[in-house]
């Protein structure tokens, strides 16, 4: 063992030695926002995609959600080229920089949506902003995963879910807003604007603006934030890496943290290969985890994103009228925003893989209700339960597939799970959304649900276990 082995075996002890959050907590802010944006984009389209379908597009209500298949599709093939060919670069290039590139992408791209004159273009513009989300969100995964405490990566990966769950609601509620006629509460928003003045037609060209405003911001943040001390290792950069982890320490005793000799066990210090995914295709462990993580995600993806981006066309093709479809949507947003502090506080306190079975029950119990009954107070209350349901396990999730592969690889591992694994939720929502012009709602429903079900069969039978582990103990 080399006196450079020894060392940066230190520099990882001391700094999983660290019990709590040991940098600014501003940094979670700064990455709370670009994921809160990131959110607004993926919800947005929720609800106001019916006004953008009969305006630009003259399509009905009852046939706009045929319409919004292939663009979420696009969307998401978008979000599978980014995290599969920018994520990787992290691994190679430092996790700060590449954060900065993947939001620009994404400000960019929603820009472009403002300007779209015809659904080619749409499916141009979501398509680039799809590239962006998605080697942002894997990249911000692995980063916070990197430095958070060994006991509590899963709440500070939730704890930045939180700003995703107030994107979402941004999204769905604003849509609400500018772009469907008021009515009568419950049966839609009374102040919403949809029908008059520049509302009635562009109101969704100023949610895209919206959003890309919140994303140029979010650019500037995210100068300030340090590198992750386990890539700096990874890259030979001793120095860097003992500078930030000596500020946490001191960080962490300014709060009267009294830290532990640190327990030095031998680490894998190399840097990523040219190609970092050669790192999990040839070590039988990550291409184990990779076999099962994959097929996990590309099922539950299905369900999520048939719900997420599709539920207010879903519901007006099972013939709800548009402000009684987006209330329905919006009010269930509020079991989204719930997800974040309930797995903030309790994601670390139950193995990862058994979250995805809680999530599936809720979201079979919540579906079959809102199939069942037309009465929208307890639609509402369903959708509430469906959408906590089908995001609980999210975060939880997120944290469990950084987990599972080495500092060298692991945006890539990461991306290659989370990017395939979304080709699952553009597929699933271009099925359903076709199937909701011949099937009942119960039945619909049905469809949606038993994809989370079956990933969840999968991660609770081959699922390893990683929760109060140091990272380097879990994927060495």
């Amino acid at each position: 063992m080399t006196s450079y082995e020894e060392k940066g075996y230190e520099i990882v002890a001391r700094l999983d030695r660290i019990p709590t959050w040991a940098l600014n907590y501003i940094f979670i802010g700064i990455l709370g926002v670009g994921e809160l944006f990131t959110f607004f984009d993926i919800f947005n389209i929720n609800v106001s995609w019916v006004q953008t379908a009969v305006v630009l597009l003259h399509a009905t209500p009852a046939t706009a959600s045929v319409l919004e298949g292939p663009v979420v599709l696009g969307n998401l093939i978008g979000y599978v080229i980014g995290s599969l060919i920018l994520s990787p670069l992290s691994d190679r290039y430092g996790r700060r920089d590449m954060l900065v590139i993947t939001m620009l992408i994404t400000a960019l791209g929603s820009l472009f949506n403002v300007f779209v004159a015809n659904y080619i273009e749409i499916l141009a513009a979501r398509t680039i902003t799809g590239i962006g989300i998605g080697a942002d969100l894997a990249i911000v995964n692995t980063y916070v995963g990197e430095v958070a405490p060994v006991k509590a990566r899963a709440k500070y990966v939730s704890m930045i879910f939180i700003f995703s769950t107030m994107g979402a609601f941004l999204g769905i509620w604003v849509g609400l807003l500018l772009t469907t006629p008021p009515a009568p509460f419950p049966y839609g928003l009374p102040i919403a604007l949809g029908s008059s003045g520049i509302f009635a037609t562009d109101g969704w060209r100023i949610m895209y603006g919206i959003g890309a405003l919140l994303a140029f911001i979010g650019i500037l943040l995210r100068f300030q934030l340090p590198e992750s001390p386990r890539w700096l290792l990874s890259k030979g950069r001793m120095a860097d890496a003992e500078k930030i982890v000596e500020h946490m320490e001191k960080r962490a005793e300014s709060k009267g943290v009294k830290l532990p000799k640190p327990s030095i066990i031998p680490v894998n210090l190399s840097g990523t290969k040219p190609v970092p995914y050669s790192e999990i295709f040839k070590n039988r462990l990550y291409l184990k985890r990779f076999a099962f993580l994959l097929p996990m995600w590309f099922l539950a993806y299905s369900t999520v994103y048939s719900i997420a981006a599709g539920l207010t066309s879903l519901l007006t093709a099972e013939k709800y009228s548009v402000p009684e479809a987006g209330i329905i949507s919006a009010m269930g947003v509020i079991g989204f925003v719930i997800v974040g502090p309930v797995a903030t506080f309790l994601g670390d306190k139950l193995e990862r893989k058994y979250w995805l079975g809680i999530g599936a029950i809720l979201t079979v119990i919540g579906g079959v209700v809102v199939g069942l009954t037309p009465n929208i107070i307890v639609d509402i209350i369903a959708s509430i339960v469906l959408f906590f349901g089908f995001n609980i396990w999210v975060p939880i999730a997120y944290t469990w597939t950084m987990e599972s592969y080495p500092t060298r690889a692991r945006t890539s591992g990461f991306a290659l799970n989370d990017g395939l694994g979304h080709l699952g939720g553009g597929i699933g929502v271009v099925a359903i959304t076709s199937l909701s012009l011949i099937l009942p709602a119960l039945e619909l429903f049905g469809v949606i649900s038993i994809f989370l079900v079956i990933a969840a069969v999968i991660a609770i039978v081959f699922g390893h276990y990683t929760t109060n582990r140091r990272l380097d103990e879990v994927s060495p």
